[in-house]
């Protein structure tokens, strides 16, 4: 299984909004076993997305297809930041 940690700044003001669009484009993604969207308590602007698929293959073409090209789109402007902080080689976990 391959897995992601990343870091989304959004604009000021934006956050919410922000992780509605990432949220938005999540249905029909194939081999995509969690995908977790959270606010950092600690301040306005800071979004913990973690992701596990059942390969780095899916999660590339999960990029590609509309509903995520959609969501994409809309977000782009309140993204102040992104960082891909780790990828991982998950080896199982609850819900997984």
């Amino acid at each position: 299984m391959y897995g992601l940690i990343g870091k989304f700044t959004s604009t000021e003001g934006k956050r919410d909004e922000l992780i509605g669009y990432l949220l938005e484009g999540l249905q029909d993604m194939p081999g995509c076993l969690s995908y977790v969207v959270a606010k950092a308590p600690e301040d306005e602007v800071t979004i913990w997305v973690t992701e596990v698929w059942d390969t780095s293959e899916s999660h590339l073409a999960s990029l590609q297809l509309p509903q995520v090209q959609a969501a994409i789109a809309k977000a782009r402007p309140m993204i102040a930041g992104m960082e891909r902080l780790a990828e991982t080689d998950v080896q199982g976990g609850v819900g997984i």
